[in-house]
């Protein structure tokens, strides 16, 4: 659950790239995966970045590097914190790779405003390019000159080729790539009609759902090793170097910033709720609170705790064992009753619902809110959110803005409420209910929007006022 804090910091500057594609699905987790993985396995120090807000993938980085994978979005995190996270973490290790979103240029508007792109050149990294060939042969020299003539500030080091099918077609595209523009091909994956990554309406499978998680992960590194020139990719990395007159900014990750008081803050951490960032556990840990994991679908009661934390993750896969697990349930109740401060992020918020349907089967949850939700088939919400406070609620002050972000297929189908009583105006998203987000019930704080402590900096520390609020409170 710890971040770094006790890693060696390296004597000499670490070496670094970003893993692009040229759109989603285009394989750059595959390879990047299997790099990160590759490195590790062969003795190195090895450091992975997720651009973007992302937990699943940043998962699977973490498993394969062997230590958690942070996550960098030019979006909610200002850019000195960006950097001032990057610097930190990459100086205890010999290698970085960074693993972007979308397809390199892709970002919020026409000028590709925070795309992984942008992202590459203020971290002054080198851009190794994924490139899937299905059905296609010369025109993936098109494609990559096209990238490397469209934004001359962006250097693409390297050609990584995916899902190639014979040995001919590999050789006429990657002689095709090193012709017309001059970048060395690394490596080509051949078609496979084994998906190490099983797809899912979120994506790929997280990591703790797989059956076989290390098993992919080793998978991969061996495909790494045998269809990708780690040597050259070693050789084409960057150093990564604090910029001169920045370090004396910077607070290193493991340095703890507060006392804790014996404050302990519960983490619903199983099969069913995985989505939390390590910078958001390292911000609570830093302020000196020890965290306790807690599986909703095991335990009979929650343990003795000052506040309790609910990440997103899919309660839907685990409808049933959650539902049926009525002690625990009934232990939550009590203790929301007795004033536990809550905090819980989409996931979270359907768990403290009052039911969820699936195919025609609905199962009992918490029942904390009066809310009825069942699953869609499309996104009901996707992207970035923008929130002001306007109301009372446990943990952030009135008028704090925050900026996270939402993915869900989730709807609410019924709820006893009005959007007037929802504590946070959506000025970007949907929210939970007519542009307004963030259900409050005494101490319980809910809300579907997903925030991140570099972005949010309020987060933390009002979830330790809240905490001690509650540990101190009168017998």
């Amino acid at each position: 659950m710890m971040g770094n804090n006790q890693a060696h910091i390296s004597e000499t500057p670490a070496a670094g790239a970003v893993i692009a594609g040229l759109s989603g699905g285009s394989g750059k987790s595959v390879v990047a995966v299997g790099a990160v993985a590759a490195l590790a396995r062969r003795g190195h120090t090895v450091m992975a970045f997720k651009k973007g807000p992302d937990y699943i993938d940043s998962g699977w980085l973490g498993l394969a590097a062997g230590r958690p994978c942070f996550n960098l979005d030019p979006y909610l995190m200002k850019r000195e914190v960006l950097l001032n996270s990057f610097y930190t973490q990459s100086c205890l290790a010999e290698y970085v790779l960074v693993e972007g979103n979308r397809g390199l240029f892709d970002g919020v508007d026409l000028e590709g405003a925070y795309s992984t792109a942008e992202l590459a050149f203020f971290l002054k990294l080198p851009v190794i390019l994924v490139v899937d060939c299905t059905k296609t042969t010369r025109t993936v020299a098109a494609l990559v000159a096209g990238c490397q003539r469209f934004d001359r500030r962006i250097e693409i080091r390297g050609v990584v080729l995916n899902r190639v099918g014979t040995s001919r077609h590999e050789s006429i595209v990657r002689r095709s790539v090193e012709h017309y523009t001059g970048i060395p091909v690394l490596g080509a994956f051949p078609r496979s009609r084994e998906d190490v990554f099983p797809q899912r309406h979120l994506g790929i499978t997280p990591g703790p759902e797989h059956a076989d998680a290390g098993v992919a992960v080793a998978t991969l590194a061996d495909r790494a090793e045998k269809f990708l020139d780690l040597g050259k990719l070693m050789q084409m990395m960057a150093p990564v170097s604090c910029p001169e007159g920045s370090s004396a900014g910077i607070t290193p990750p493991f340095a703890k910033t507060g006392k804790g008081d014996g404050l302990k803050i519960g983490l619903i951490r199983d099969e069913a709720f995985q989505f939390y960032y390590q910078e958001n556990l390292d911000a609570l840990q830093n302020l000196g609170v020890e965290l306790i994991e807690i599986n909703a679908i095991t335990e009979k009661k929650l343990p003795e705790i000052d506040a309790l934390y609910i990440g997103g993750g899919f309660p839907e896969t685990s409808a049933r064992a959650l539902s049926e697990n009525m002690s625990f349930l009934a232990s939550l109740r009590e203790m929301v009753e007795k004033g536990l401060p809550v905090y819980a992020e989409c996931g979270g918020l359907i768990f403290l619902g009052r039911s969820i349907s699936l195919e025609g089967e609905k199962f009992t949850l918490a029942g904390i809110f009066p809310v009825d939700f069942t699953l869609e088939r499309k996104p009901q919400a996707h992207g970035y959110t923008d929130l002001v406070v306007t109301a009372d609620n446990p943990f952030y002050p009135l008028g704090t803005e925050i900026s996270g972000h939402e993915f869900r297929y989730s709807k609410v189908v019924d709820w006893e409420g009005k959007s007037d009583t929802l504590a946070c105006r959506m000025d970007r998203g949907v929210g939970f209910a007519e542009k307004r987000d963030g259900l409050v019930y005494k101490n319980v704080f809910a809300l579907y929007t997903h925030v991140h402590s570099l972005g949010t900096p309020e987060w933390a520390p009002g979830m330790v006022q809240a905490a001690r609020k509650f540990k101190d409170r009168p017998s």
